[in-house]
């Protein structure tokens, strides 16, 4: 009986190295694969893509630790989740003639409309979509950000005579969250 569970080990430690191996060597040619991999992004509001954005900050999203103690515990802190707070997304784009980021940005607050007109707010909030995608355009990835709105708009940048680089346009965005699209396949 011995003998059977000696062999039945050798086995077993036999397969599952070949096992490791092959999902090794499986995860080192996906990640070869998508090292070469030239990933491209678009930015859509109000179900279309917004032309020339070059640049989109990080999502990303911090929940506060809140710590407590029990009363028969008092020696002993526990941690807990508190408010999750989900940090502005900064959109950055070439100038060009496209009106839509000053469109937005005049929902809220637009100075020529008149005194009590400066304000739009109908519709000031957007929901946008932030796409990942391969070189052929398929969509890898997307995430949807939740009643966006521009509370910061640069026009123009700083030029400068010394720097020829473009003159860019910028929105910097406060919303409510967002989350992955998991339909994306």
């Amino acid at each position: 009986m011995k003998k059977l569970y000696t062999a039945y080990f050798v086995f077993l430690g036999v397969f599952l190295f070949h096992v490791a191996g092959y999902a090794q060597t499986e995860a080192t040619n996906t990640d070869e694969t998508e090292r070469d991999m030239k990933i491209v992004f678009r930015v859509k509001w109000d179900g279309r893509v917004i032309p020339g954005i070059t640049k989109v900050s990080e999502l990303r999203r911090k929940t506060e630790v809140v710590t407590h103690r029990n009363g028969g515990a008092p020696g002993i802190q526990h941690r807990s989740p508190g408010i999750t707070n989900y940090e502005p997304i900064v959109i950055s784009r070439p100038r060009s003639s496209d009106r839509e980021f000053e469109k937005w940005v005049n929902k809220v607050w637009s100075l020529g409309n008149g005194p009590g007109w400066e304000v739009s707010l109908k519709d000031f909030r957007k929901d946008i979509r932030i796409e990942l995608c391969d070189q052929n355009g398929t969509v890898l990835l997307a995430f949807i950000v939740y009643r966006c709105w521009p509370s910061e708009y640069i026009a123009i940048s700083k030029l400068d005579e010394d720097d020829p680089s473009l003159a860019m346009e910028t929105i910097i965005l406060q919303h409510e969250g967002w989350e992955r699209d998991y339909e994306v396949k």
